[in-house]
């Protein structure tokens, strides 16, 4: 990741500890990632909102805790990577 905030990147590849907010969250084209993506939408990953992956599970980055809200989730990173975010100053 460049670091750079004029381009949305997929959640997955967001640095620890650095604060983003969702731009979009992307719609598959297989019906089993579809239902994923509306169950992320029902948790609040939504345009607007502010995100932070809090911490990684080791090795391969996986599981990623990432805070939404209030509340913290446990993601794949498959999951993660249907968020687009940018980087907040």
């Amino acid at each position: 990741m460049n670091g750079s905030s004029a381009h949305p990147v997929p959640l997955d590849q967001l640095p620890e500890e650095r604060w983003a907010s969702v731009v979009d969250v992307v719609v598959p084209i297989n019906n089993r990632d579809r239902g994923l993506v509306l169950r992320l939408v029902e948790l609040g990953f939504v345009p607007g909102e502010r995100v932070c992956v809090v911490a990684v599970g080791r090795p391969g980055r996986e599981p990623l805790a990432v805070r939404v809200g209030h509340t913290t989730f446990a993601l794949r990173r498959h999951e993660a990577s249907f968020i687009r975010v940018i980087l907040q100053p």
